[in-house]
């Protein structure tokens, strides 16, 4: 790891980014151009740019659910009860 600065920028490598695992999209973009590449015939399926506006009912239906203050909060989740495992509580309060 390198520390310090080189002409007035910073040069240090960031340990805990090099643990991230890669960017899904880079890599499934990666792998589209390589197919290409082998003259491969891609259908490309991924997100796109959209040519037009949403449909009506989707504008009004976002604009409700954001207008409600329920909306905007954290997953109540605790974990899958399909996996058979659940996160331990973050404080007493939560084993009780």
């Amino acid at each position: 790891m390198q520390h310090g600065r080189h002409d007035g920028l910073v040069t240090e490598e960031f340990y805990r980014i090099k643990r991230l695992p890669p960017y899904v999209f880079a890599e499934v973009n990666a792998m589209k151009a390589a197919a290409r590449a082998r003259g491969e015939d891609i259908i490309d399926l991924g997100m796109g740019n959209p040519d037009g506006a949403p449909p009506k009912h989707v504008i009004d239906k976002l604009a409700e659910v954001a207008a409600k203050p329920t909306a905007h909060r954290y997953s109540a989740s605790r974990g899958s009860p399909a996996s058979g495992r659940r996160r331990p509580p973050i404080t007493s309060a939560g084993s009780e």
